[in-house]
């Protein structure tokens, strides 16, 4: 009888960490965020009257919107006047230094943009910016 020659192969483990699933992950999900940011971003359609000025960068900052329709709209998100009102009261409140930019579609009656402003003088909102669009 003959013997059968056996080797033993030595079986070690793998104590590196596969990166290829989660640079596949990563990239799916850069590639994700930049298709999507400029869609977030846009959030309510409003046709921005023409005109000349500088942008202002303000960390603190309210972002009022009145659509064509006249509804408000503060930082994205749908308020009734009394609400905004509330609202950006407690903004000041809080940081009197804070900017509220005002943006507005063209098509709005201009005594609806000065209620809004009127609003804004209520609140004693001392920094106020009329956001336009780029000549």
């Amino acid at each position: 009888m003959r013997k059968r020659k056996t080797s033993l192969i030595a079986i070690r483990e793998v104590s590196d960490i596969n990166l290829t699933p989660m640079m596949d992950l990563t990239f799916i999900l850069l590639i994700t965020f930049i298709i999507t940011f400029p869609m977030i971003e846009q959030g309510i359609s409003v046709k921005l009257p023409t005109g000349k000025g500088e942008l202002k960068d303000s960390k603190d900052s309210r972002s009022i919107t009145i659509d064509a329709g006249g509804n408000l709209f503060l930082d994205s998100q749908p308020v009734s006047k009394e609400e905004l009102a509330q609202e950006i009261k407690l903004t000041i409140d809080n940081n009197p230094a804070a900017t509220v930019y005002l943006s507005s579609d063209v098509s709005v009656n201009y005594g609806r943009v000065a209620e809004v402003v009127g609003l804004l003088k209520d609140a004693k909102v001392e920094r106020m910016g009329l956001v336009t669009a780029g000549e």
